[in-house]
């Protein structure tokens, strides 16, 4: 079967999800969703499945309060590459506001974003670019000289919610004195992808500034989905613009669960 690939460092793309923080390093778990939900980044062909993308954030606050928050959402990409995001969106009790359904397209193919949302019945159409070859270049950085050193380790290949994967660890180490911090500051991330799907399938990470947090993708079927679920369903406005809170985009937040760059 042939496969596309354009994977722009992959390790470093799967870290679109829990991503860099705005405070340096690796940072708390963030990110656009695009690249771990299979979107810019991570765009693959000839590898359709479907799944549920599981993230969890958990920071221990000073006075030892915890806060904790989860956050799931079906994902589906077919053999064209085509993306579909999916999730229940609740908004706060007090905006009066029901649950409603968000749902992305990324259409690599015809070269659009679809952000529909179910309580307006509106799609928002934008352009998508397609991310850049760079020739399945895995490694992810070291450190620059006087920055945050990072230490690369490949761990040996196993399985990862029941699919063959190539694990990472990922080892950060502030140095003291480099942001104020009276002793070393070391942040920790593994990350596993899958050998088929080219996406992460699993990430662990830690920063004592942060917390910890993890993605899970689970309950994976390799097969074509429905052609009908990357198409915008009648009923739908669909509008140019806008709509930049889906995961094609700048999108929602688990902290806020967003970077400040896709890789």
């Amino acid at each position: 079967m042939k496969r596309t690939v354009l994977i722009g460092s992959l390790v470093f793309s799967a870290c679109a999800l829990l991503a860099q923080g705005p405070r340096g390093g690796f940072g708390p778990m963030g990110g656009r969703g695009a690249g771990m939900f299979g979107g810019p980044g991570a765009y693959v062909t000839g590898a359709p499945y479907s799944g549920v993308e599981v993230m969890q954030s958990q920071e221990v606050l000073a006075d030892g309060n915890t806060i904790t928050k989860k956050r799931q959402a079906s994902v589906s990409r077919d053999g064209q590459g085509r993306v579909r995001i999916e999730e229940t969106i609740t908004p706060p009790a007090a905006s009066g506001k029901q649950p409603f359904t968000q749902i992305t397209i990324l259409d690599y193919v015809g070269g659009n974003r679809y952000l529909l949302d179910s309580s307006t019945m509106t799609a928002h159409q934008s352009p998508l670019r397609i991310p850049p070859a760079r020739n399945g270049n895995m490694t992810p950085p070291t450190g620059r000289a006087g920055g945050p050193q990072i230490v690369r380790t490949t761990l040996p290949a196993q399985s990862v919610n029941g699919l063959p994967s190539t694990g990472t660890s990922l080892v950060e180490t502030i140095a003291a004195g480099q942001i104020g911090n009276e002793r070393p500051i070391q942040i920790t991330r593994t990350v596993w992808i899958s050998n088929d799907l080219k996406i992460p399938v699993q990430i662990r990470s830690s920063d004592p500034r942060f917390g910890t947090t993890s993605m899970d993708l689970t309950n994976v079927t390799q097969a074509e989905p429905s052609p009908s679920l990357f198409m915008v369903p009648a009923g739908y406005t669909v509008k140019s613009g806008g709509g930049d809170r889906g995961f094609g985009g700048p999108g929602p937040q688990m902290r806020g669960h967003r970077p400040p760059q896709q890789q």
